[in-house]
């Protein structure tokens, strides 16, 4: 269970591009992994719009699937 202390503050936008790589970035852990909706804080149709965003740049290779 993330507590409060743990979340990040990330500041939402209206419209999620997937290349906007450094702002995708902000919702992956080192390991390249999408942080949950409870780690980040979002709203659930946002952390939606962002895992299809993630998944998007990562077909196009912008992002990694794991990290190296």
């Amino acid at each position: 269970m993330a507590y409060q202390s743990e979340r990040e503050e990330v500041e939402l936008k209206n419209f999620i591009d997937y290349k906007d790589v450094a702002y995708l970035k902000l919702f992956t852990n080192p390991h390249a992994k999408i942080l949950g909706k409870k780690r980040t804080g979002i709203p659930a149709s946002k952390q939606r719009q962002i895992t299809e965003a993630i998944k998007r740049a990562r077909y196009m290779a912008l992002l990694p699937y794991v990290a190296a």
